[in-house]
């Protein structure tokens, strides 16, 4: 039965982090929001769309899916299926980290939308809050020094994905969870190859630039 919760701590963590909350949210408005600006369904493109209370609605949603899905999903389900749980044991340990990986797995590659998902930024910062909490508030801090320098959200996401496993590396956390992080970090970096391109390419849209009006 051990076995069986990972399967399904896997399955139902991917299938609350595929929820597209900013399509969904776009689609209540009207408006697909992979047709409108950098066509993302994250909260980047929601708050450049309709503005920032739909944005922050939209990352906390995002937020929380990862979190719920590598905070709770894994070890309830052990419970559930096994038995009790320690929580400072190994294997709830293991559960969270499957919970979470497949939350950020199933935001970014949604079956929704023909596995087409977002950046998956929110979900993972999620998903860091339940496991390395220090070396979530060191990459936060790297974003926000990021974002103001450059005023490019995509430079701030992706050098607080690089020293996500440096942080968790400082603040003594074991090899596995060094590792994770290293992970989280790495995918979310992948997802930014398109707006590594358009930085290249110098038409890369920075914050503070006038948001177009949905149609």
């Amino acid at each position: 039965m051990e076995a069986l919760s990972y399967i399904v701590t896997a399955f139902v963590a991917y299938l609350l982090g595929s929820i597209p909350t900013g399509y969904v949210f776009a689609r209540s408005r009207g408006i697909d929001i992979r047709t409108v600006g950098s066509g993302n369904i994250g909260a980047t493109n929601i708050l450049r769309t309709f503005g920032k209370p739909a944005g922050i609605f939209v990352l906390a949603v995002d937020a929380l899916k990862g979190f719920i899905s590598c905070y709770f999903v894994g070890p309830l389900a052990y419970r559930l299926l096994a038995g009790p749980l320690e929580a400072a044991s190994a294997t709830h340990e293991y559960l969270e980290i499957t919970g979470g990986l497949f939350a950020i797995l199933g935001h970014n590659y949604t079956c929704w939308l023909k596995f087409k998902g977002g950046k998956g930024i929110a979900t993972s910062a999620g998903v860091v809050l339940a496991l390395l909490p220090s070396a979530l508030a060191v990459s936060l801090g790297v974003w926000l020094l990021m974002l103001a320098i450059t005023r490019y959200v995509s430079i701030a996401s992706m050098a607080g994905a690089f020293v996500l496993p440096f942080a968790a590396w400082f603040f003594g956390r074991s090899t596995r969870m060094i590792v994770v992080g290293a992970i989280i970090g790495a995918l979310a970096i992948y997802k930014h190859r398109s707006n590594i391109q358009r930085l290249l390419k110098g038409t890369e849209n920075r914050i503070g630039k006038k948001r177009e009006a949905p149609e």
